[in-house]
């Protein structure tokens, strides 16, 4: 079983399933489908595939990440407004990067990919905040194999493995070019990863809060290589502010004390073991999910119907299954 961040696979969902001139799937009422697509066929793809998926949406965003958050809302809506351009200037190719730009996750979208899981059996549940530290925690306690996340903050937060490159597949183009990269399933292992450094955690922690993460700026001029040699040369969190204060001149934009903590101790849901079991315990409605996606939703009956039959997949053996995909763990 694996523990997968589910903003993070809506939002690829949502930027990558895009109809020609870059804006989303829309349904019969002009709703955004993208997702449910990319949820649907995607976790029967990780089923096939011996992986037992269980999602985990974000709660209540912490108080450090309101400026993120509001950051992104800033850039959303100039891709916004940069799209209604294009799109009066007949210019496809802009179209389209600006719409994959202003891609953003309401509670409608959340709402239905949660409602599209449940029909299918398929495990999900809702962190009290950061959805990447309750995945972290699950793989941490043994309830996961790994943490499913685009995201390096994930490995901060102490999940022993992440996999990377699972819930999408193919080609994924490079921002503000022309260009396409293949992209691979990947896995980091933090053991390896902290003896391949000779770093602690907590050191991979301050080195992260000097390039930036999800909870504060990096600071700027000071790139991975001379972050880790840094944090390798501080004892406490003080260090590393009174080394960017006094040697760089500069100044962090959030107390990194908060920031350290919040990756050393985030706030998640304590799950047993026998709670996890029922959560996996979920069987597909397959009338349900049918109507749901075809009738209220407007995908194709025959497609979405054929595709059904997956879910009898057994997946009991999911380690397995996705040290096979990975090639490696």
């Amino acid at each position: 079983m694996v523990a997968i961040d589910a903003y993070n696979a809506v939002y690829q969902f949502l930027s990558i399933i895009r109809q020609p001139d870059g804006t989303p799937l829309l349904g019969p009422k002009g709703e955004v489908t993208s997702h449910l697509s990319g949820l649907f066929y995607r976790t029967l793809e990780l089923l096939a595939k011996g992986v037992k998926p269980v999602y985990v949406f974000d709660g209540v965003p912490s108080k450090l990440k309101q400026r993120t958050i509001s950051a992104r809302i800033r850039r959303r809506e100039e891709a916004h407004r940069e799209w209604e351009e294009a799109v009066a200037a007949r210019d496809v190719a802009q179209m389209r990067a600006k719409a994959m730009q202003s891609t953003r996750i309401n509670e409608e979208i959340v709402e239905s990919s949660r409602a599209l899981l449940g029909l299918m059996g398929v495990a999900n549940i809702k962190a009290p905040s950061e959805g990447e530290a309750q995945a972290s925690w699950m793989a941490s306690n043994g309830l996961s194999y790994a943490a499913v996340s685009q995201d390096y903050d994930t490995v901060l937060f102490g999940a022993p493995r992440v996999a990377r490159n699972i819930t999408f597949s193919g080609r994924r183009k490079l921002p503000g070019k022309n260009v396409y990269i293949k992209v691979e399933p990947e896995m980091i292992n933090l053991e390896d990863t902290l003896s391949a450094l000779q770093m602690s955690r907590k050191q991979l922690i301050w080195a992260g809060i000097l390039i930036g993460t999800d909870f504060n700026e990096g600071i700027d001029g000071v790139g991975p290589k001379t972050a880790c040699k840094i944090a390798k040369g501080a004892r406490t969190v003080a260090d590393i502010e009174s080394y960017v204060n006094d040697k760089l001149g500069k100044s962090f934009d959030v107390d990194i004390r908060e920031v350290e903590a919040l990756f050393e101790n985030p706030e998640v849901r304590e799950i047993s073991r026998d709670e996890m079991d029922k959560l996996l315990g979920g069987r597909c409605d397959a009338d349900g999910t049918l109507k749901f996606m075809c009738d209220v939703h407007g995908f194709s009956k025959e497609r979405i119907g054929k595709q059904l039959g997956a879910l009898n997949i057994n997946t009991s053996s999911a380690q397995k299954g996705i040290d096979k995909w990975l090639g490696s763990a």
